[in-house]
């Protein structure tokens, strides 16, 4: 029984290998779906461990390697694949223009930023009720929003926007900025299910469902910056106490 938390880790690795492969074959929708997979059984893992008291040093070790395949470099190379069909660039080579290899490697600064937000993450401990700059799987959760919405909207004023190389790249520096920014932003994670304890983390919930039920293909992005501005509201009322 104790082995179950790392298996499932082992299935996010996997999860994370299968959505690079996809990427680089110009599968973007796949690749996507299994970034989410991936978050899938990264909450699995966790409440597994918690479930069957079944915590390791290895345990912990495994997931932030998972979590740097699976939410640190399979979303940089959606983001790379985006980059090039912007560019009109059928495949990467260290020939072309300057500019253009310049655009199209930028992607790659969410794995360095998610590495550093990672190994940050492995030794502060400030962040044990709570993260300190935006968690791996928010951010790669959101990339992975951007080829699904252009699977749906494929024509739309939305697809016209996550196809324009100046777009793309104005999000990887934002949210490289904020994974290893010092904002605080609540966990998920409940210990208990009081109301009183978890007031945040279901008005969360609440909103959540309802901009899927409103926004439906689009919601994922609204509902990750959503719980961006939730956290530094929440954070800047706690200080002001």
């Amino acid at each position: 029984m104790r082995h179950i938390p790392n298996i499932i880790t082992s299935l996010n690795i996997l999860s994370g290998c299968i959505s690079i492969i996809l990427a680089f074959e110009n599968n973007l929708f796949l690749a996507s779906i299994f970034i989410i997979i991936a978050a899938a059984f990264d909450f699995f893992d966790g409440f597994s461990a918690r479930l069957l008291k079944a915590y390791s040093e290895i345990g912990k070790q495994l997931d932030s390697l998972a979590d740097m395949i699976s939410f640190g470099l399979a979303p940089s190379v959606i983001v790379f694949s985006l980059i090039l069909k912007s560019l009109n660039i059928n495949t990467f080579s260290f020939e072309l223009p300057i500019y253009q290899i310049f655009l199209s490697l930028l992607a790659f600064l969410i794995t360095v930023f998610s590495g550093l937000r990672l190994a940050k993450f492995n030794i502060d401990t400030r962040q044990t009720v709570s993260f300190i700059g935006l968690p791996t799987p928010a951010n790669a959760i959101f990339i992975a929003s951007l080829p699904i919405i252009l699977f749906y909207n494929e024509d739309s004023v939305f697809a016209t926007i996550i196809e324009n190389v100046y777009f793309l790249e104005l999000l990887v520096v934002i949210f490289s900025f904020l994974l290893v920014s010092e904002i605080e932003m609540f966990s998920l994670k409940f210990k208990t299910y009081n109301f009183g304890e978890n007031k945040l983390r279901y008005l969360f919930l609440l909103i959540s469902i309802l901009t899927i039920f409103i926004f439906k293909s689009i919601s994922i992005p609204i509902i990750i910056i959503i719980y961006i501005i939730l956290s530094v509201l929440n954070s800047y009322l706690l200080k002001q106490k």
